[in-house]
């Protein structure tokens, strides 16, 4: 898959988990950057994009993201 899909893709999953049409996502968002992005919404978030990509994180993987680009280096890595 191609990075410029997939980010279109997570944006999507995004608005949609936060409930807020005008994210923007880019490699450098992190949770410091939305609002409501707590420890529930990020469970929440990782279940969507999971979802979405038809691919299950590892839990190593998901405590060691630091922000949008590590998941979509994830997500294109694995090319669904």
């Amino acid at each position: 898959m191609n990075r410029s899909e997939a980010i279109k893709r997570l944006n999507a999953v995004f608005c949609d988990v936060f409930d807020d049409d005008s994210i923007k996502i880019a490699d450098t968002t992190s949770a410091a950057d939305i609002d409501d992005w707590d420890s529930l919404e990020h469970i929440n978030l990782i279940s969507a994009v999971e979802d979405e990509f038809g691919m299950r994180f590892k839990m190593k993987e998901v405590s060691g993201m630091k922000n949008v680009g590590e998941m979509l280096d994830l997500i294109c890595e694995r090319g669904n």
